[in-house]
């Protein structure tokens, strides 16, 4: 039972370490392969043994930042600060648990070596999520008050790395500040992380069956109704901006290519001035009585038909009158 229960936080604790990178985020065969290891084994209690600790281990990535600068990835701000977190020495094994002893017993000094030696980890989970509408920097940030807390509840004792325990924090860290920030239209936290949740299960569909999941069979596996679904899977939709650039040189934006449809398009109305100009010289040839019943029958005035009933009343005539002027003004424009 103690070992199945192990299983179980082990694998749990992984998928969580995995799967919470965004839908966005592409996933690494290598932890494919490691996460499958790792549910097979039952090692320490929710944490990783030493062979994943290696493989998930981000400390010795160095952050070329000329590399960076020269793809756009980073401006100025970002630069300064890769080559500031740059002078902190990186520990190695013996000196990072020397260091977690120490924090351990309250001392400050140490905790604050630890967290300056992993900077550069927060750094390299920071740049996996730069897509997701939040700025580099920010992100940075956030996952630094991650690191913190990872550095005050790490426990040296389990056997592992401190950098595969905290990865998992300044994860949460900033999938947090984004489901918070990132959003022009805000959604709940909770209600963030259920979408993710959904985005996941199709993510699985899809490699098993190799089709797109429908909302049927992730509301089958999440015990919700299918409109549900829907609803969430349609507000997770980020809203874009009209001034957003559509090409490289960002000189035409979005609002460029989409049609006002409460407009009369540029054509249209130079056609309908055309139209309204020839009827005006043509109209010049009738008596202001016949040129005023032709206006009203036919809506030149207002837009509105009057019938032969209101132009009556209005000139005091009777209805045949009325249409004896019109059929002769229409006459008099078509054979002027």
């Amino acid at each position: 039972m103690v070992a199945r229960a192990s299983k179980i936080s082990n694998a749990d604790c992984l998928d969580r370490i995995v799967d919470r990178v965004h839908s966005e985020e592409p996933a690494r065969s290598e932890k494919k392969g490691l996460a499958r290891t790792f549910k097979a084994s039952a090692v320490n209690d929710f944490y990783l043994d030493a062979e994943l600790q290696d493989a998930f281990d981000f400390e010795e990535e160095e952050v070329d930042v000329e590399e960076e600068d020269r793809r756009g990835v980073i401006d100025d701000a970002v630069k300064q600060y890769l080559k500031e977190i740059g002078m902190y020495p990186l520990l190695t094994a013996e000196q990072e648990l020397q260091l977690a002893e120490r924090v351990s017993r309250g001392d400050l000094r140490a905790r604050q070596q630890l967290i300056e030696a992993n900077l550069r980890l927060v750094v390299s989970v920071a740049k996996r999520y730069s897509s997701q509408g939040l700025p580099l920097l920010d992100m940075i940030q956030e996952g630094n008050i991650g690191l913190m807390r990872a550095a005050q509840k790490f426990d040296y004792r389990r056997g592992f790395r401190f950098s595969t325990y905290a990865t998992w924090w300044i994860r949460q860290s900033i999938s947090r500040a984004i489901a918070e920030h990132s959003r022009t239209i805000h959604i709940p936290v909770h209600v963030v992380e259920f979408i993710y949740k959904i985005k996941r299960i199709a993510r699985r569909i899809y490699q098993e069956q190799g089709i797109e999941a429908l909302p049927e069979q992730i509301a089958a596996e999440v015990g919700l109704p299918k409109e549900r679904i829907v609803e969430l899977l349609s507000v997770s939709e980020q809203p874009v901006s009209l001034d957003a650039p559509v090409a490289d040189d960002e000189q035409y934006h979005l609002a460029d290519a989409l049609e006002d449809t409460s407009m009369t398009p540029t054509v249209d109305e130079v056609s309908q001035k055309a139209l309204r100009d020839s009827i005006e010289q043509a109209m010049t040839i009738l008596n202001p009585r016949e040129r005023t019943i032709i206006e009203m029958r036919y809506g030149l005035q207002d837009g509105h038909y009057h019938t032969l009933d209101e132009v009556s009343v209005e000139f005091k005539l009777t209805r045949e009158r009325i249409r004896q002027i019109e059929v002769k003004a229409l006459r008099k424009l078509r054979y002027p």
